[in-house]
């Protein structure tokens, strides 16, 4: 679970964003933090259970900063308001398609797939989703699938057919997102529920197909 001190840190952090008060509190938020890695570690072990590749990580390599790279935005607010972590090969800085936790206040979600891949990459997955569009519809159509996350698979998407397929593709549609996720919503107070990570393996094992489908289309990248 995730202790309510995570969500009033997180709540004060929203409204006291700047330095000198995060300095002193820096002591409470390295605590939350190693009680957020601990947990992750649980995690990991799960997702071991249908995803051995996945679980190739540690709570350390998969969880992101809390600073926010200002460099080059006009929104300057020196911290993230919430705690996140992708779980995959390489962790988050790796290409693979994983896992995610998200921890804000009043914007709590489970994720995974891969998110803004790089041009080569998306063409891959592209090409994988057109040469076994059978198999994935399968997978989006499987029960725990639809359940969690309905038929959701990203958000945005081109308007016309990419490059490189025929445009007469009857499952056009398919091809045309940018990014290949999903996401699942949830309440504060399921995070909180001591047991939280019955839910997270749940949510996460519907997602493995999905995950080890794209993952195909990262081994032709690589190679």
């Amino acid at each position: 679970m995730i202790s309510k001190e995570t969500f009033r840190f997180l709540q004060q952090l929203k409204l006291n964003n700047d330095k000198v008060w995060f300095d002193a509190n820096r002591t409470l938020y390295s605590q939350l933090r190693k009680e957020f890695e601990e947990f992750l570690e649980i995690v990991i072990a799960e997702i071991g259970h249908f995803d051995r590749e996945a679980a190739q990580t540690t709570a350390r390599a998969s969880i992101f900063r809390i600073n926010r790279d200002i460099r080059f935005t006009n929104d300057k607010l020196p911290y993230k308001t919430n705690f996140g972590a992708f779980m995959a090969k390489g962790g988050r800085k790796g290409i693979n398609s994983g896992y995610y936790i998200h921890v804000e206040p009043g914007a709590c979600f489970l994720a995974g797939g891969i998110y803004m891949p790089s041009a080569p990459m998306l063409k891959a997955i592209r090409e994988e989703i057109y040469e076994n569009i059978g198999e994935f519809k399968d997978l989006l159509l499987a029960p725990a699938f639809v359940k969690h996350f309905g038929n959701r698979i990203g958000e945005e998407k081109l308007k016309s057919a990419p490059r490189g397929f025929p445009k007469d593709f009857a499952d056009m549609d398919y091809l045309k997102y940018r990014s290949y996720t999903v996401l699942k919503d949830e309440p504060d107070s399921m995070y909180q529920k001591p047991d939280f990570i019955k839910e997270v393996r749940e949510v996460f094992k519907a997602m493995a197909p999905f995950n080890q489908f794209l993952n195909r289309a990262v081994e032709e990248v690589e190679r």
